[in-house]
């Protein structure tokens, strides 16, 4: 399981735990398992989603920030 936390500049948008996140990188799309390598990539303008309970959650975001460390992903992004 991942450790997802989500936040914008006006709230913290979702914090829980995952089986997958999906984000927009600048050389494409691309996905955060469990053990994933450590990683700090910009954001491009497109769709995030995390898999939760077997359930997808997606939605829209113009930039961002992704940090993956020891299997925390922290997202920042501007919707």
């Amino acid at each position: 399981m991942l450790s997802l936390t989500i936040i914008s500049p006006e709230k913290t948008l979702f914090k829980g735990e995952v089986e997958s996140v999906t984000v927009p990188g600048e050389m494409g799309e691309f996905v955060i398992l469990n053990n994933h390598a450590p990683i700090i990539s910009t954001l491009v303008a497109g769709r995030v989603a995390y898999a939760q309970n077997n359930q997808d959650t997606t939605f829209n975001i113009k930039e961002g920030f992704v940090e993956v460390r020891k299997n925390e992903v922290n997202l920042c992004v501007e919707l």
